[in-house]
């Protein structure tokens, strides 16, 4: 029996994975609008598409039990047809339609105008820009290339996402002035690797000059930079940074480990001290910025010493904001050659004592806030409190300003000053002023 909840002719879009996979979402689903179809992010819809992801063990079992739950709904009438796209179809597709041949059609990541045409639309090169928004309408995904050029031993995302492939800043312009017309202030940049801009379309890392075109837009007030390379970095970006008020003093720089073996097994083309001076450059250029950075423990090989000097460091570096992620053992990589030698409990207790380390760092450098006023952008009302993020902080991963809704009314998408009273771990408390 049908039940009488599922729209009929709706297209539901179930996204997994990063912001790359957001930004994908947006705009299938403004292509799908364009062609006058009734879509929804997920909601309720009588067809499903599910964006998944590939990259590592979690994020792959996630998506195969989303498909095959919604191959189940399939099975018991209460949806019609489910297909599936991004990166784990791109990687498993053959695997995945002999594993689980109910999905009605596997899509890979580069085959929008084939997912359209299964969905009775047709794909419309006028529409750059033209997305449908699933963040908060104050921020937005801005998604400047595509692949990546690295050759990173444990990474399967040049398999998923092909080759490194820049859009070019005219495109990006106009994305961003739409996003604008729409009550976008904020524009997170990302890419597989941001620091590679322009190398293919102008010759030369061009990410500077992208920054220049996209502060130019009216109505945005901030440009915060996600995933930069730490080799080649173009450096003329951080002067631009410390010049440019709209570009947040901000960057996500995944950095993986500091062992110099380790390092050179990842094939990441850099070594301790060159990282060092790296992150030292930075603070001299731009003194009150905020870096974030990804580390990987239980790599193969990864001895208790390559560990101790990872720790080391942790705790000298004294990163604002830091994650860290056990290694995922990954066919068709580089490193999946070596031994997975690392026993799964030690991955886990390494994981662990880094972010204990980085809990009691964040802990003191927000206590350091206490009776500054920040500027904050509100991005929702969650329970008794406000929810904003001052420029050092990115959305879902970093630190949040709570302020007492029971006392003060703010309307979402405004910057406000917050002026900080208490702070914890990873949150400050704060008054409007």
């Amino acid at each position: 029996m049908r039940t009488k909840t599922v729209k009929k002719n709706t297209i539901n879009v179930v996204t997994l994975g990063c912001s790359k996979n957001v930004y994908d979402s947006e705009v299938l689903m403004g292509q799908l609008k364009a062609n006058k179809k009734q879509v929804v992010h997920e909601g309720e819809g009588n067809i499903v598409v599910i964006n998944t992801c590939g990259f590592i063990d979690n994020a792959k079992e996630e998506s195969v039990n989303t498909i095959l739950d919604f191959v189940q709904k399939k099975e018991a009438g209460l949806v019609d047809k489910v297909f599936v796209t991004g990166c784990l179809s791109e990687r498993y597709k053959p695997d995945l339609q002999k594993e689980i041949p109910n999905v009605d059609e596997y899509f890979g990541t580069s085959e929008l105008p084939n997912l359209l045409k299964a969905l009775g639309a047709d794909y419309k090169h006028e529409l750059i820009g033209e997305r449908l928004m699933t963040t908060p309408k104050n921020y937005a995904y801005l998604k400047i290339a595509e692949g990546c050029d690295r050759p990173c031993s444990f990474c399967a995302i040049p398999l998923m996402r092909g080759k490194h492939k820049s859009t070019p800043i005219e495109n990006l312009v106009t994305e961003a002035e739409k996003l604008a017309a729409k009550g976008v202030k904020e524009l997170i940049l990302i890419a597989q690797d941001l620091t590679y801009y322009g190398l293919d379309l102008y010759k030369k890392r061009n990410l500077a000059e992208l920054l220049q075109a996209l502060a130019k837009v009216e109505g945005i007030e901030w440009i915060r930079l996600h995933y930069a390379f730490p080799t080649g970095f173009p450096m003329d970006v951080l002067e631009l940074m410390k010049q440019e008020p709209k570009i947040c003093n901000y960057l996500d720089i995944p950095l993986q480990h500091i062992s110099d073996a380790i390092l050179k097994s990842m094939r990441r083309g850099t070594t301790q001290e060159k990282t060092t001076k790296l992150l030292r450059d930075f603070r001299a250029t731009v003194p009150n910025m905020t870096i974030r950075t990804t580390l990987i423990v239980g790599y193969p090989g990864e001895t208790e010493e390559d560990f101790q000097t990872l720790k080391d460091w942790v705790t000298a570096m004294r990163f604002e904001r830091l994650g860290c992620f056990t290694y995922s053992h990954e066919e068709n990589t580089h490193a999946y050659q070596l031994e997975d030698n690392v026993p799964e409990e030690v991955k886990q207790q390494r994981a662990s004592e880094i972010m204990e380390i980085q809990s009691q760092i964040s802990w003191e450098l927000n206590q350091e806030k206490i009776g500054q006023t920040l500027r904050c952008i509100i991005d929702r009302k969650e329970g008794s409190h406000f929810i904003g993020r001052t420029e050092f902080d990115s959305p879902d991963v970093d630190n949040e300003v709570l302020i007492d809704a029971s006392k003060f009314y703010l309307k979402v998408g405004d910057f406000v000053d917050i002026k900080i009273e208490e702070a914890a771990d990873f949150d400050l408390y704060g008054v409007p002023v």
